[in-house]
């Protein structure tokens, strides 16, 4: 297997790291590699942090093997190699009737990322988190050893969720879900405040249901944004034209916060006061910033970071708490997203609770940095916890505090990989695999 010396990094460009990777093309490859010179799997580099890091080591890229290997149109059942993306998935499947379960806000997203993270998507409220819908993993151990794991298997709630920590995920059987077609159709709603936006999503009946926040809104208009509740359909529509590519990386006043204002305020009032339905391509609902290739370059050289936080119902004022900190800092991008959580999660390092999670994105700053630390400890207060998929920041007495399945995870980990040889730059930063 030839490794090729690279700088990488993650989505949010704030942490790199320089390595040597591989990129096997069969699984035969795969396993003389995982056999000789054992290492961490990453995808599509989609997670924001250094959950995709190995600074000073080696990683396996597993984009292309991207294969599907077989499906049943009758059950659903698709087993594909752990490179594929779930936009393509969906772009594959969806005329047949079919869809991956969840999807996140990416269909760069490889399916090994999404059974390592355990995504969740706008659906999570009621289908629950990706794992939940993994039938079995093909995983390579360190060493080489092939391993079919089903949800019955100890080992599968150590993988899934586990941070690509128990070995390499090779390929995974999916029950995707039926859909009525490759199409959305989707009800936009102006909400006027906080304690409105969680009153509708409470109340939702959508199999779909994403919150826009805009976090630079104070006063009575705190929580202000829009709703959108969509559901699968069928019909002609004319198919979206050819991503565009931000060409380079943006200055830093681009996303001053009289630029972010004007634009959330305008955002806003694109939805009308009575509000609209309308019928979009799928990957429009569900991909929205795919459109738009390299956008985390609008964020500049330095790149950003994304805190993204869940907390129980009962501890909603707390999140509340936390956007007024977010407004009044005038740090906010127009990126910001609520949605309710479900309890369904699959994996012991699963992020998802039931809940109501934010997410809100923001140059990498100093202040900023200062301000995710703050955010991250009034989670912490309200018993939530933060999504390790979009951390580069935590510390890690924080992050086991919030995890108590962590311990006994650290202990599953460290039987099939004693050595340590698929440990990242996320795991060694927060000391996850300590007993």
């Amino acid at each position: 297997m030839r490794w090729k010396t690279t700088e990488y990094a993650g989505w949010g460009r704030a942490l790199r790291a320089t390595g040597n990777l591989a990129r096997p093309e069969r699984l035969s490859s795969l396993t003389a590699l995982m056999r000789e010179e054992p290492a961490p799997a990453i995808g599509n580099r989609r997670s924001y942090g250094d959950a995709c890091l190995n600074t000073g080591g080696k990683a396996v890229a597993t984009v292309r093997l991207d294969r599907i290997l077989s499906f049943d149109p009758d059950t659903g059942v698709a087993e594909v190699e752990a490179g594929a993306t779930l936009g393509d998935l969906a772009t594959i499947f969806a005329p047949m009737g079919w869809l991956p379960a969840v999807m996140p806000g990416t269909g760069f997203a490889t399916v090994g990322g999404a059974i390592a993270h355990d995504v969740h998507g706008k659906n999570h409220h009621g289908a629950g988190s990706f794992g939940q819908h993994v039938q079995a993993i093909t995983l390579i151990l360190p060493g080489g050893e092939t391993r079919h794991i089903t949800p019955d298997d100890p080992l599968f709630a150590a993988t899934v969720g586990g941070l690509g920590q128990t070995g390499v995920i090779a390929s995974a059987a999916l029950r995707l879900l039926k859909c009525k077609g490759d199409v959305m159709i989707v009800t936009e709603r102006r909400i006027g405040g906080w304690d409105e936006f969680l009153d509708r999503l409470d109340r939702s009946d959508a199999t779909y249901t994403v919150g826009w926040i805009d976090a630079t809104a104070k006063g009575g208009d705190l929580g202000r944004g829009i709703l959108e509740e969509g559901e699968t359909g069928s019909g002609l529509i004319t198919r979206r034209g050819k991503a565009r590519a931000v060409p380079f990386d943006a200055p830093g006043f681009a996303l001053a916060p009289a630029v972010v204002k004007v634009f959330n305020t305008a955002y806003y009032k694109r939805v009308p006061e009575r509000g609209r339905t309308v019928v979009k391509p799928i990957e429009d609902f569900f991909f929205p910033l795919d459109k738009i290739r390299d956008w985390n370059r609008l964020y500049g050289r330095e790149g950003f970071h994304q805190f993204q936080c869940v907390v129980p119902i009962e501890n909603a004022p707390a999140l509340r708490a936390m956007l007024e900190r977010i407004a009044q800092s005038g740090l906010a991008s127009p990126l910001a997203v609520l949605k309710r959580m479900g309890p369904g999660r699959a994996g012991m390092m699963s992020f998802p609770m039931e809940g109501y999670t934010l997410a809100v994105d923001f140059a990498n700053r100093a202040r900023a940095t200062r301000l995710i630390g703050e955010l991250e400890a009034d989670a912490l207060a309200a018993d939530g916890r933060i999504y390790l998929a979009k951390d580069a920041l935590s510390k890690g007495a924080t992050i086991r505090a919030m995890y108590p399945e962590r311990a006994a995870w650290a202990e599953a980990v460290n039987a099939v990989d004693p050595d340590g040889a698929m440990t990242t730059d996320l795991v060694r930063r927060l000391d996850l695999r300590s007993l």
